[in-house]
């Protein structure tokens, strides 16, 4: 099923990129994020990236106006199978194009598009969470930003920290075997990407301008027995005062394996010299660092929305998952957005697998396609949304039953941004 374009008389070149357009169709991204030109290093990153057959620009007597883009996904979703994902990114109308319906027709074109492709789902990050709802988005994970006062949190270790032995590297030389052990954790956690070729250089990505007065990036590996089991990517901002140094240690990245391993890696962190504060921007909110603190208020900790979700093909989406509980539940979906997923959907499952077909058997719940897409990684309640008008539940008791069902042991998580 494709759905025209709505009409543009005075806009109709919407077309997919060419590469000789790149710089100018970049140049629109960047005036409509600020204005401030990216290193040419990130620059080269992510044109390296850009899949230009799934890149849209908009072109108004030869100017770009108007530009989206989606990359190449596998998501990981509850019960650590891989699904099929269209990362939404690099959307942008210029100001002066504006409420023109060019938003729209990007959207609609790209949906279409990521169908034919297969995909049954589409995930993205917003620059304003208000805007991406009426497509159909649903925010699904949440990210914790800590500065953790070193001078007051002290680390309770668990049994075995003193046996994980850490190093200095230079983060290229071990980038590989980082990957490695990064992939590893991917079916671990619903919202993790499984790294497709290219990304990895994303972890290395270092502008000098960028560093706001830290050091360039750093890295320490965990290893026991010779074997790596952790890795931590930093930079240290020094800053001093009249009493003495209150340096920040900007956390990047940290993967442990096990318990052990993780624990080691933080408490490095915490005791890097000539600093007071642990800075860490994105951490999944059940970070088990939590558990480790001698006292959480002191973490200053805040949390925000991070991915959304769009279910493209509710039935394969809702297939491709398990379910922590069993569940047999009919589905009222509404989707004005996408009319293929309307209507009664059933869904049955548990932690072994799932089928979800079309049905005319009496709805359990009602919802759109947003809600679904919100629940889909485990990390928002049905119940929670039910609060909040937005989930009506048909058949007494199916609600608690499919809220169980769609809750993950752990909570998903977005580790980097696209």
């Amino acid at each position: 099923m494709t759905t025209d374009l709505p009409d543009l008389p005075d806009l109709p070149d919407l077309r997919v990129l060419d590469k000789a357009d790149w710089e100018s169709w970049y140049g629109t991204l960047d005036v409509a994020f600020g204005g401030i030109a990216e290193s040419a290093e990130e620059q080269e990153l992510w044109r390296s990236l850009t899949e230009y057959d799934r890149s849209l620009g908009l072109w108004d007597e030869g100017a770009c106006v108007a530009t989206a883009g989606a990359f190449t996904f596998r998501l990981s979703v509850p019960g650590g199978a891989l699904v099929d994902a269209a990362g939404v990114t690099m959307v942008s109308v210029a100001a002066t194009h504006r409420r023109r319906g060019i938003l729209t027709s990007m959207m609609r074109r790209q949906l279409d598009d990521v169908r034919a492709a297969g995909e049954p789902v589409a995930v993205l990050t917003a620059s304003e969470p208000a805007i991406y709802g009426r497509f159909g988005y649903g925010a699904a994970t949440s990210q914790m930003k800590a500065a953790i006062d070193t001078a007051r949190v002290r680390l309770s270790v668990p049994p075995g920290t003193d046996d994980v032995r850490l190093r200095y590297a230079k983060p290229a030389d071990v980038h590989a075997a980082c990957e490695e052990l990064y992939a590893r954790q991917v079916t671990r956690r619903p919202g993790m990407l499984a790294r497709q070729p290219g990304w990895e250089r994303l972890g290395l990505l270092d502008p000098p301008g960028e560093r706001s007065g830290a050091s360039p990036l750093q890295c320490v590996v965990a290893e026991r027995a010779g074997e790596l089991v952790g890795y931590a990517r930093f930079a240290v901002k020094p800053d001093w005062e009249w009493q003495g140094p209150k340096g920040t240690v900007h956390v990047r990245d940290v993967q442990g394996l096990d318990p052990a391993a993780y624990a080691a890696l933080w408490r490095f962190l915490f005791g890097i010299d000539l600093t007071s504060t642990v800075a860490a921007h994105s951490r999944p909110v059940d970070d088990p660092l939590l558990q480790l603190v001698s006292d959480v208020r002191r973490c200053d900790l805040s949390v925000r929305d991070s991915l959304y979700v769009r279910l493209v093909e509710v039935g394969a989406a809702l297939r491709a998952r398990t379910y922590q509980a069993p569940v047999d539940v009919v589905f009222e979906v509404a989707d004005d957005f996408c009319p293929w997923n309307a209507g009664r959907w059933r869904l049955t499952g548990d932690a072994k697998g799932a089928s979800c077909e079309r049905t005319d058997d009496v709805a359990d719940l009602a919802l759109s396609v947003r809600e679904l897409g919100a629940a889909y990684l485990g990390g928002v309640s049905l119940v929670s949304l039910a609060g909040a008008g937005r989930v009506r539940e048909a058949r007494r008791g199916a609600l608690a039953e499919a809220s169980v069902a769609f809750g993950s042991s752990v909570a998903p998580w977005l580790p980097h941004g696209f």
